[in-house]
């Protein structure tokens, strides 16, 4: 085996390292194994958080992208340069409050506690799973093409090696598991992507020469309008690739879930400091590395392995080996956190919820297990027959993720009538847009990209749904109040066990009347009754 391999592999096995060693941590209980125990600080979540969002895309979408079309491809890096931020100043505070008030240890659970409607959990669960794992299969086949480039596997070995290292260590170690590794893998995308661009920018003359020899080639890749100007004059298709990073973030399950582990509501704006500095480090350079590769390889015949063969092209085999390990880096921290998701989503949101509702810790975590590890033998089935390209499948499953669960999350913490009628209208709006405006190429046709689409429809939907629903009980109410207000959560709320609901409905009744929160102070009899309507077992909508 060549030490270029052995260094990769080393690289793999460190990564399996970090899932073994939380593997004990995480078997304790279901908060633990989903949530990571609520304890997870501003570094960890800020870095996992972005690692997790920008996947293998921005070493290999990204960069093919700016070498078919040119620097319109930096519509996408815009966007994405400022979405944690306005991921985390938005949601970040007020669903961590939300989300340990009503309980919930999922994204989908939490939409359902937070509106009181099953049939937003039956149609998120449907499609968080699907569009999960279709957004996790596009990063094993990024996965394979990564090992293949610098091994001498096939691309089949290849990806059942890589994907097989991942699944294992999301197995056995949990959210945990999966964040610190994000953290981890987070560092080392960005030293790896820095080192590249320090070798290859002054190969082309800084920023200035390369646009001088990308003219020189074909002036139309310097045009906001795309190469050929393909995009010419439809700036619903700009503004849609600016705003499906932008905002698209705050409709990401296993992004979103992020808000949800921080270890209280003060971890959000050092969180916000972290990810804004890494954002403005990293995000740009890839795509100048493609648009890089039209100067010094404009006859490669994939381009999504611009990045890799260019590593090969500046750096000798051994160094090549640690920096084809940020491209892992990048596929690995989203792979996990999806397949996370994914587990999660299948065990709480379904087995947990509809099945087995009396599942205790051990079982679910089980079922959670299972899943991940069943849908990732799936995906490397699925991945093997190389569907779409990983810049169009990434898109498509981050376009409809996004506009099922954007409106719905911010509703939830910034609207007090949203309703169920009005939140679903909204998924099921949003999604279906999505996937037409997909599966028939209307964005040519319309001028508008499908992510702005669907957003639109979404709204709309939300707007005209609402009126005919009822609006939320007095116990959703005083929660939302809670988690709007800045008064610090009780010490005895902050433990986030779920099991002692019924002491914390207390709580959060007598903190709601000692500080003013709602307009009416609630009698004796009221009191008792919002008490009783706080705990699960006697709330038919919170079971599970």
């Amino acid at each position: 085996m060549n030490l270029d391999i052995l260094i990769f592999f080393i690289y793999l096995l460190s990564m399996l390292g970090i899932g073994l060693y939380f593997t004990r941590k995480a078997s304790t209980s279901a908060d633990h194994y989903l949530l990571g125990d609520r304890k997870i600080g501003a570094p960890i979540t800020a870095i996992s958080m972005q690692s997790t969002s920008m996947s293998g895309f921005m070493f290999m979408g990204g960069p093919s992208q700016a070498f078919q079309e040119g620097w319109t491809a930096l519509w996408y890096a815009i966007g994405d340069a400022g979405g944690s931020i306005v991921n985390l100043s938005v949601l970040g505070k007020r669903m961590r409050k939300m989300s340990q008030l009503l309980a919930a240890l999922s994204p989908i659970e939490y939409l359902e506690k937070r509106f009181e409607g099953v049939s937003i959990r039956v149609y998120g669960a449907a499609i968080g799973i699907i569009f999960l794992f279709a957004y996790a299969f596009a990063q094993f086949i990024a996965a394979g093409k990564a090992l293949e480039s610098m091994s001498s596997f096939s691309y089949e070995w290849a990806l059942i090696i890589g994907v097989g290292v991942i699944v294992l260590y999301t197995v056995a170690g949990g959210y945990l598991a999966v964040a610190v590794s994000g953290f981890i893998q987070g560092i080392i995308m960005l030293i790896g992507v820095s080192a590249i661009a320090i070798m290859v920018l002054p190969q082309v003359g800084g920023l200035s020469g390369l646009n001088e020899q990308i003219a020189a080639i074909d002036s139309t890749y310097l045009s906001i309008w795309g190469k050929d100007l393909i995009y010419y004059g439809q700036w619903g298709v700009i503004l849609g690739a600016v705003l499906i990073y932008a905002i698209g973030y705050m409709g990401l399950p296993h992004v979103t879930v992020r808000h949800m582990s921080m270890t209280d509501t003060k971890t959000t704006k050092n969180a916000v400091l972290w990810s804004a500095g890494f954002n403005q480090l990293f995000t740009f350079t890839p795509y100048l590395l493609g648009l890089s590769a039209i100067v010094i390889m404009p006859s490669i015949s994939d381009p999504e392995m611009v990045i890799p063969e260019m590593i090969y092209y500046v750096f000798p085999g051994v160094i090549a080996a640690v920096l084809l390990s940020a491209i892992m880096a990048a596929i690995m921290s989203t792979c996990d956190s999806l397949l996370m998701q994914a587990g999660t989503t299948l065990s709480r949101d379904v087995y947990s919820r509809f099945i087995n509702k009396k599942a205790s810790h051990k079982k679910q975590l089980l079922v959670s297990r299972m899943c991940i590890l069943i849908g990732g033998v799936i995906g490397i089935v699925v991945a093997v027959y190389e569907p779409p390209t990983v810049f169009a499948l990434v898109v498509f499953a981050f376009g409809v993720l996004g506009n099922t669960f954007l409106v719905p999350f911010i509703a939830s913490v910034y609207s007090r009538k949203a309703n169920k009628v009005g939140v679903l209208c909204a998924m099921v709006a949003g999604s279906v847009t999505n996937i037409i405006w997909e599966t028939f190429s209307l964005q040519g046709v319309s001028g508008l990209h499908p992510f702005l689409a669907g957003l639109i429809l979404s709204v709309v939907a939300m707007l005209i749904g609402n009126p005919f629903g009822t609006p939320p009980s007095n116990k959703v109410l005083e929660a939302f109040d809670l988690a709007k207000s800045n008064e610090r959560i009780p010490k005895n709320l902050e433990k986030g066990i779920y099991e002692d609901l019924a002491v914390e409905a207390r709580n959060i009744s007598e903190f709601i009347e000692l500080n003013g929160i709602s307009n009416n102070t609630p009698s004796k009899e009221q009191e008792e009754t919002n008490v009783s309507q706080l705990h699960p077992k006697r709330d038919l909508n919170f079971e599970g």
